[in-house]
């Protein structure tokens, strides 16, 4: 990312966990974007014909339109990972079902692997788009008390929220812009070296980096109330996810489809 990577955030309840599904749409439709933009003329060929009519932005959000089909139940618990504070990945209890960096892992290896109907392909592309988006979103790495922020109750810009709405969609609402525009922004800061150091990175340390701003996340005043200043402190995250985001997915995406 669900900063990374905005609007109409929804609850996703687990037996020992609850987390917003979602960057939110403007956020998704960002690191689908930039993703397409940063994707070789080969790779780019072959995602859109498996896509077929949506562009990447559009397919990016896909794992929250299929969120009340049955048969998708399985990926209840994928938009989500726990590392509690001072351990591991490894030294955290998962969920039963598999969670975002597990999930991920697994989905580019069976991409990679190839040998998949139409319908396999475009769905498992479609849920790595969206996971590569969530991952990068800092409180979809959570601690496992606070249920990735939403029972910290806040009032942002004199508003009922809670903490991961503020990450999902609140800081990016407020700056009002489209995702093509947003995009445009993101990119201006973008350079080579930071292209080939970010693609170098595996799908755990997406994860850490989400815990290493936990400090920064939680710096919250003692009557709750957040806006203009907590923005400001906070958005180079927001906009740092959102990109790294779409850079590693053109990425991976790069990997599968242009060897």
């Amino acid at each position: 990312m669900s900063v990374l990577f905005f609007l109409f955030g929804f609850l996703l309840i687990s037996d020992s966990n609850l987390y917003q599904e979602k960057w939110g749409q403007v956020g998704h439709y960002v690191t689908g974007e930039i993703a397409e933009l940063h994707l070789t003329d080969t790779a780019r060929e072959r995602v859109n014909e498996i896509l077929g009519d949506r562009t990447m932005a559009r397919a990016s959000v896909w794992m929250d339109d299929i969120r009340s089909e049955s048969r998708f139940d399985y990926t209840r618990t994928w938009h989500w990972a726990t590392i509690a504070d001072g351990k591991t990945y490894e030294e955290t209890e998962q969920d039963e079902g598999g969670d975002i960096i597990w999930a991920l892992e697994k989905v580019i290896a069976e991409l990679k692997e190839g040998g998949l109907s139409e319908t396999e392909e475009r769905e498992k592309l479609k849920k790595v788009m969206h996971m590569i988006g969530d991952i990068h979103q800092p409180l979809h790495v959570g601690t496992g008390e606070d249920r990735g922020g939403n029972d910290v109750r806040v009032q942002w810009m004199g508003e009922s929220s809670n903490l991961h709405r503020v990450w999902d969609s609140d800081i990016i609402n407020s700056f009002q812009m489209s995702y093509t525009e947003l995009t445009r922004e993101l990119l201006k800061s973008l350079t080579p070296e930071k292209i080939e150091e970010w693609q170098n990175s595996t799908v755990q340390d997406w994860a850490y980096e989400s815990v290493s701003y936990r400090d920064r996340i939680y710096d919250l005043p003692g009557n709750m109330r957040i806006g203009f200043e907590y923005r400001y402190f906070n958005k180079d995250i927001v906009f740092e996810r959102l990109l790294q985001a779409g850079i590693r997915m053109a990425g991976v995406l790069n990997e599968i489809y242009d060897e």
